[in-house]
């Protein structure tokens, strides 16, 4: 599974073998989530709340970034890397 960014412990991924809506993973530690890309929320998994809010401030400062990637997933094209939150 492809990543597309890491920051804070927090791992990015994104699939090529997935359904809509358009989505990314998150992984921090044991945890793990399905985020949606267009709302920023919750689709299935958890987060704790720290970590959740540091995702979503990622992706709201790259969500054209990530839609590019869905796009580029659809077409079976290579993904891009994200740049981490700093």
């Amino acid at each position: 599974m492809p990543q597309i960014s890491n920051f804070f412990g927090i791992i990015i991924r994104m699939f090529y073998d997935e359904h809509s809506p358009s989505h990314f993973h998150a992984q921090y530690g044991e945890y793990n989530c399905c985020i949606d890309i267009q709302t920023l929320g919750i689709i299935e998994g958890y987060l704790p709340a720290r970590a959740l809010g540091l995702v979503v401030e990622w992706a709201n400062l790259h969500k054209e970034e990530l839609v590019d990637n869905w796009l580029n997933i659809e077409q079976q094209k290579p993904l891009r890397k994200i740049s981490p939150l700093q």
